[in-house]
């Protein structure tokens, strides 16, 4: 790699990485915010919020690391053409697509990440989210009840507690249980935490009393425990025995098993997941590629870039959109998928001519005058008199 290839892989690169920091960081953030929940009525520490907000990062990146490089290679481009450098490269000989050797560097680099990430890390990160997910709101301790109030989790059954600690043990706990007709239990207990195992669910309770009503009897039973058990598994959330498409690896969506049931009653999500994973290395060079071809070539400084870099803008973002729809109608009509990959071969093909023949992407003469005699007219109505 010569030293004008290391200057722009290096810039290049660069400029991706702060890019793609940048937007997957904002986004984050708005979704980070919906489970803001987790630390105020779940009582889960800032470490559990964090790692699990983390988790959406992969899937999110997938999505955003092609429009980042697209990002990345306009901006390069247009700082080697606001200092003049892609005209005197051009002068010394340097041809487009010589000039475009360390973008497609780049542009190979970032393709094998979105491959690791859409093959393996991402879908796993989503597994991990939704076990995750269900292990913290799976128990009705921490979903159903709030502090300060009765609640009843069930026909008969009772519970109430004065508060929550910041370590999530509850303080305060009351529990009344009429759900057996031959006998009443109330509970009264200083504090308790919820446990699980691979039993189930529990609620310990600690250092309280116990009163067992029975039918016929006028005194009621009292117990004072320093330690008991409440089972809380009947009301804990059932987690699904099946992983979602976004939570499949490459190779279950590639060869699914013929006895999944969930595959079986609806194959077109699946099928629309595979072909994404498929397609995700592939905007890349779609994207660098059509960048390339309306920001690649030699002008001077008197040609405006304006128009070549909203020309980009939008040809970049309505292929992405396209290839958004075309996904959705797909799920309906399989045929219909593989239009995503006539697209991209002919953003590639269309690319490819422009660089070769170096076409200067400018908008048509006549909507250039148009343009600057509507100035010149709001011009002359703005001026004073």
């Amino acid at each position: 790699m010569g030293s004008i290839d290391g200057y722009i892989v290096r810039t290049t690169f660069g400029a991706f990485l702060m890019v793609l920091v940048s937007l997957t960081g904002v986004i984050w953030i708005t979704q980070a915010l919906r489970g803001i929940d987790l630390m105020t009525s779940q009582g889960q520490t800032i470490l559990a919020f964090l790692g699990l907000t983390s988790l959406f990062i992969p899937a999110l990146a997938l999505v955003i690391m092609p429009l980042a490089l697209m990002i990345a290679v306009a901006y390069v481009l247009n700082k080697l053409a606001t200092d003049s450098e892609i005209i005197v490269m051009n002068a010394a000989g340097l041809q487009p697509w010589r000039l475009f050797r360390p973008f497609l560097t780049v542009t190979t680099i970032v393709s094998l990440v979105v491959v690791v990430l859409g093959f393996y890390v991402a879908p796993d990160c989503m597994r991990r989210l939704t076990r995750w997910d269900s292990e913290i709101t799976g128990d009705a301790i921490s979903n159903i009840l709030r502090t300060g109030r009765f609640m009843q989790l069930d026909s008969g059954l009772t519970i109430f507690a004065r508060e929550r600690r910041a370590n999530g043990e509850l303080v305060g706990i009351f529990l009344d249980d009429r759900r057996n007709p031959a006998e009443r239990v109330s509970i009264v207990a200083d504090r308790g935490v919820v446990v699980k195992n691979e039993t189930g669910s529990y609620l310990v309770l600690e250092d309280g009393n116990l009163e067992r009503f029975e039918p016929g009897k006028t005194d009621p039973v009292l117990i004072k425990f320093e330690r008991d058990a409440f089972d809380m598994s009947k009301f804990a959330k059932v987690t699904p025995t099946y992983n979602a498409p976004r939570e499949r690896y490459f190779h279950e969506l590639l060869w699914p098993d013929p006895n999944d049931d969930a595959y079986a009653r609806n194959e077109g999500p699946y099928r629309v997941e595979l072909h994404e994973r498929l397609l995700g290395p592939l905007y890349p060079f779609a994207f660098v590629a059509l960048t390339f071809a309306f920001l690649g070539a030699p002008r001077t400084t008197r040609q405006s870039r304006a128009f070549s870099m909203a020309s980009t803008i939008m040809a970049v973002g309505s292929v992405r959109i396209a290839g958004f729809a075309i996904a959705v109608l797909s799920l309906k009509n399989p045929n219909v998928t593989y239009v995503q990959y006539v697209l991209i071969a002919c953003v590639v093909l269309f690319s490819a001519y422009v660089m070769r023949n170096v076409v200067i992407m400018e908008p048509p003469a006549g909507l250039v005058e148009s343009l600057n005699k509507l100035t010149e007219r709001f011009s002359r109505r703005l001026a004073p008199s």
